[in-house]
């Protein structure tokens, strides 16, 4: 006989929108255990399992805290309900929890209003598809059964049974659950059981288990897109949620965390629901698409997510993708680059991968003695990637001196090697990639972006090489080179005229700007932090693109490091990743004939 010995789930805080998938452990008659699905079409020593999902709900209200979901609340935001905000955001467990959210809810205040002065409700477009549809305040004593709104997942929820001062309603009969907004503030049940697949009989008794009450994805406050350029837009969105601006192009190149790498040890501060993956990929997708950006350069894609979620999830909102995963041996687990560009905007043209292996490979044959071979692979051999893509725009160049000619896009997506200890190898990397990227400019008259993880802060060398086009003889990381790879030193140049598309936010004249100023190092440029863990704050992450064919019209906000320190750090329940995203708004220079 089979029989389960154990049932559990990976989170017991469940969340509205992230899929529930139990753990379940099955004895077979040999005794061997198997923890695979066993359905009535598939059955196995001839039974199979039977699952229900069931929603307890109790007659008392509970309202939920919007900050600390897991918390009873106690207060309310008046605010919000004059704004018409979901009340659900409203809720704060205390006088403290309120007051340190205060500003978050002056952000959303003005959101509300503009949104309904422009277009009457734009709740869906601020709030995201986490939200709930009802007033925030559960009243689990309202008739459920057989009504049209308690369609859960398309599974009409019915009475199981009452008792206590508590109804179940029967919510779900498939091994996972997506739990949907009626279910906040409610407890779930999940229950299996073993069929005899003949008799169609139970045989032994149900395996349960129960989890914490349903919970509201948090929800960050939006982030705006702050005019740096000569027109004074405030970056409006047209009916597609893109910029209304002609002739521009938006770029998000962001670190999303893989989920190999978001372990508690690591990240100990961050609740263990906001940790896992079911939570962080649709939180990130959330704020992925929240932005709407024209081409989306991601790093730290795992190769398995980026086949079963990211591709087809951004296929459905209008973007075509494109992979590199690193060069490691292990499968499925290893992470790479992902570019998405919008089908609507641009088509692929052509596409480069640089793997550092090979690039070792050769330097090491060229240039290493032949003792030393083993020992340069050794420190070379990083399994780092770079993804170039060549895009033409579907945009024309809106009154350049060459309105009939393509114009072309050239995109590089990295992640460089993120060993401090490494710096020459980092430099190598960013002056391999440079190189390439100056072989496809020799060929074709186009500009060029440059966006990822250089794991390299301002003021390094590999920010030198890529922001000055060259590094000082005298930078105290060039002492480091066990290798010879960095010699002579006067090899470490590009002619590619690249800025720091952030550089804009410290470089601007507005009054608009003095905030994100603040943000800002002026001694560098650079935003003061990209990445922002309990043990490292600073900035990793950078947009550059050709001055002399690009210009900056608008940059996204950037965040505040006071707002991130009330979770400790990134991750968050708000944030998913230990990075923030980047986004920059260019236009096409216009170009002289040639």
């Amino acid at each position: 006989m089979v029989s389960v010995i154990r049932v559990h789930l990976p989170s017991e805080i469940p969340i509205v929108g992230c899929e529930l998938t139990p753990y379940v452990v099955l004895r077979r008659l040999d005794k061997t255990l198997i923890t695979d699905d066993v359905p009535e079409m598939a059955p196995v020593d001839g039974h199979f399992l039977r699952y229900k999902w069931y929603r307890i709900q109790s007659d008392k209200k509970v309202l939920v805290c919007s900050v600390h979901p897991t918390e009873q609340a106690t207060l309310q935001c008046l605010g919000c309900l004059k704004s018409k905000i979901p009340v659900s955001k409203s809720y704060h467990c205390s006088p403290k929890c309120f007051s340190d959210a205060w500003q978050h809810h002056r952000v959303l205040h003005d959101r509300a209003a503009s949104a309904v002065n422009e277009n009457g409700n734009e709740e869906e477009e601020l709030f995201g598809r986490f939200n709930s549809s009802s007033s925030g305040v559960i009243n689990s004593g309202l008739p459920l059964s057989g009504s049209s709104q308690n369609l859960t997942n398309g599974y009409p929820a019915a009475v199981a049974q009452r008792s206590g001062g508590e109804t179940w309603f029967e919510v779900g009969r498939s091994k996972t659950y997506t739990p949907s907004a009626d279910d906040i503030g409610h407890t779930l049940k999940f229950e299996c059981v073993v069929i005899d697949v003949e008799t169609k009989q139970p045989v032994g008794p149900p395996s349960q288990t129960t989890t914490s009450r349903v919970i509201s994805a948090p929800t960050p406050a939006p982030r705006s897109l702050i005019p740096v350029g000569v027109v004074d837009t405030m970056g409006h969105l047209d009916s597609d949620g893109r910029l209304s601006s002609v002739g521009t192009f938006t770029v998000l190149s962001y670190n999303i965390l893989a989920d190999a790498y978001a372990i508690n040890e690591s990240y100990s501060y961050c609740p263990s629901w906001a940790l896992s993956w079911p939570y962080r990929k649709q939180n990130l997708l959330r704020e992925i698409v929240g932005y709407h950006a024209d081409i989306i350069c991601l790093q730290e894609v795992q190769s398995d997510h980026f086949e079963e979620f990211f591709s087809p999830e951004l296929d459905k909102h209008g973007y075509q993708a494109i992979y590199k995963r690193k060069t490691s041996e292990v499968s499925q687990t290893v992470d790479g680059c992902a570019t998405f560009f919008r089908r609507d905007r641009f088509t692929h043209v052509k596409k480069y991968e640089v793997e550092f292996n090979k690039a070792a490979q050769s330097l090491t044959e060229a240039v290493v003695h032949i003792a030393q071979k083993k020992n340069a692979l050794n420190r070379l051999v990083k399994d780092n990637v770079a993804l170039i893509v060549v895009l033409e725009a579907k945009f024309g160049h809106q009154g350049g001196d060459n309105p009939g000619k393509r114009q072309l896009l050239c995109v590089a997506n990295t992640h460089v090697n993120v060993h401090q200890d490494l710096k020459d190898v980092k430099l190598w990397q960013v002056h391999t990639l440079l190189k390439g990227l100056e072989k496809i400019a020799a060929s074709a008259d186009i500009p060029m972006l440059v966006c990822g993880d250089f794991n390299s802060p301002p003021g390094s060398s590999p920010h030198a090489l890529l922001a000055m086009g060259k590094v000082d003889p005298m930078h105290p990381e060039l002492s480091i080179d066990p290798l010879g790879i960095l010699r002579p030193i006067s090899k470490l140049s590009h002619q590619l005229p690249l800025v720091s598309a952030y550089s804009s936010f410290a470089r601007g004249v507005r009054p608009t700007l003095e905030l994100q100023r603040r943000r800002m190092d002026p001694s560098t440029n650079e935003p003061l932090f990209t990445n922002c863990t309990r043990d490292f704050i600073g900035t990793h992450d950078y947009i550059f693109y050709t001055a002399d064919s690009l210009t900056v019209e608008s940059l996204l906000e950037l965040l505040d490091e006071d707002s991130l320190r009330k979770d400790t750090a990134l991750p968050s329940p708000e944030w998913s990743s230990d990075h923030i995203a980047l986004l920059a708004e260019f236009r096409c220079k216009p170009r002289a004939r040639r």
